[in-house]
């Protein structure tokens, strides 16, 4: 029998990418004038990794996602999911955005809530009520299905939209700031969700945030773009353990590092600098 290192088996997930985003460019046009948002992005993601997106305000990081759900069309250049180019929303792409009070359905309930992409699938009915009561414990509201959301706070909103995802089994989750509007206590809880959840279900995940902290404590990887017009500054590889805690793994030297880099590497697209002029070798 062959012996597996951790070495072949992380060549193995490298080489299994299940998303490929190839010379993306996008421009607005309209009312006589054109603006570029996105000059030229290309980048792979394998298969099961928790990558995360962060530029300064302005970066192009919503449309980016936009175009990556099928939402948006791209100018130039090509997005391939499993092998398969994205034209309009995939159906093993699943999106949580910020603007989770406008995405939840307020008079239905909160099982209704989650249980709706299932019934455009055509998911028959009895499979229907274990994925979502799956779901809906996965993340901690087993209790709270015959609620409605204005009834929750909304960090327990947040969480059924994160479930109605989950239910969905999407190969890859999208997460555009989803925890912006929350206070810090509750963002701390759902950022360990999602990482439980990740792990959980091997799905891929895609997690954009103005939060630096947030995006070391949560990702394995770390897509820093320029300011407008949107090229990739720096991947910065997160090289954290892979268990990670609140208060210990916030308090390591290495994530310190790793902060500090990442703030600088926001300043200085800040300033207009391009990837000619970020640092090597990190």
């Amino acid at each position: 029998m062959t012996e597996t290192t951790p070495e072949t088996r992380a060549q193995r997930r490298a080489n299994d990418v299940v998303l490929d985003v190839r010379g993306l460019q996008k421009t607005y046009t309209g009312q006589g004038r054109s603006v570029e948002a996105i000059r030229d992005l290309t980048f792979s993601v394998p298969r099961g990794q928790l990558l995360c997106i962060v530029g300064p305000s302005g970066a192009g990081k919503t449309t980016l996602l936009r175009c990556i759900a099928g939402l948006l069309d791209v100018t130039e250049g090509e997005i391939v999911l499993d092998g398969q180019t994205v034209t309009e929303p995939p159906r093993g792409m699943a999106v949580v955005f910020q603007e989770y009070g406008r995405s939840l359905f307020p008079w239905m309930t909160v099982r209704q809530n989650v249980e709706r992409p299932l019934i455009e699938r055509g998911v028959p009915k009895e499979d229907r009520n274990q994925i979502v009561s799956e779901a809906l414990d996965a993340v901690g509201l087993a209790d709270s299905g015959d609620a409605h959301p204005w009834q929750l706070s909304g960090g327990m909103q947040q969480r059924v939209a994160i479930a109605r995802a989950v239910a969905y089994e999407p190969q890859v989750l999208i997460m555009d700031e989803p925890f912006a509007a929350v206070d810090a206590q509750t963002r701390a809880e759902l950022e360990d969700l999602v990482r439980a959840l990740w792990k959980r279900l091997g799905v891929t995940v895609l997690f954009v945030t103005h939060d630096i902290d947030e995006s070391v404590y949560l990702g394995e990887r770390i897509l820093v773009l320029s300011n407008r017009p949107t090229v990739i500054l720096e991947d910065v590889e997160v090289d954290l353990p892979a268990e990670r805690d609140q208060l210990e793994t916030r308090s390591a030297p290495r994530f310190a590092e790793l902060r500090g880099h990442v703030y600088e590497l926001i300043q200085r697209a800040k300033e207009g600098h391009r990837p000619d002029h970020a640092p090597a070798g990190y």
